[in-house]
């Protein structure tokens, strides 16, 4: 998938998402600009959510789910109508499967070698996790070896603060977790936060 037409490059990572929520919190990040959604598997409700984001999203817009570590977990959120396959480690099991149903593919990778088979395995994205532990200059190691224009996206402690020093070191996108959404976060905040991100991440594209 080509993901240069992925605008803004930013995935909101909606970990405990409740399904009686789902459809606020995403008019808030869609209102805000956001067109990639993912909800971790590793919560309950975490299908129901994804099913009703994926209803409700605008054209352009991508759902899919987060934390998917088996070949099972890409069949169930393909089925919930998530396209987009984001993970926590390298399993090329896994990737092959959801690269085959055409979703976006954005497994974790921590090292080159990891980095190497998941763009073997069919990844369109790289998730740099922890980012934290790679570091700018870690990031700026990956993006020496790896091939040219490959999507690299910390996750992990990212602030509309820091994505200016990131994207100096080489990111081309973001996932943004608990400083975006935690459970009990409101439309309201949520969406004000979106929009900080937005507005940081547009500020690196301009500068």
């Amino acid at each position: 998938m080509d993901t240069t037409q992925l605008t803004p490059p930013l995935v909101a990572i909606l970990r405990g998402l409740q399904p009686n929520e789902a459809e606020a919190a995403g008019a808030a990040l869609f209102g805000a600009g956001f067109r990639l959604l993912e909800v971790p598997l590793n919560r309950p409700g975490a299908l129901e959510s994804i099913a009703l984001l994926a209803r409700m999203a605008p054209p352009g817009a991508i759902v899919g789910g987060g934390t998917m570590l088996s070949v099972a977990d890409v069949d169930a959120v393909h089925a919930a109508g998530g396209r987009m396959l984001v993970a926590p480690n390298c399993n090329t099991q896994v990737i092959a499967r959801a690269a085959a149903l055409g979703m976006l593919c954005a497994p974790g990778v921590a090292t080159p070698s990891e980095a190497f088979a998941a763009l073997g395995a069919g990844a369109d994205a790289l998730k740099i996790f922890p980012a934290e532990m790679v570091g700018y200059a870690g990031l700026k190691a990956f993006k020496t070896v790896l091939p040219p224009g490959t999507p690299l996206w910390p996750v992990g402690g990212v602030a509309p603060g820091t994505m200016a020093e990131w994207v100096a070191a080489g990111a081309t996108g973001f996932g943004i977790g608990g400083a975006l959404y935690s459970p009990g976060t409101t439309p309201e905040i949520l969406s004000s936060r979106a929009q900080a991100f937005v507005e940081a991440w547009n500020a690196t594209q301009t500068s």
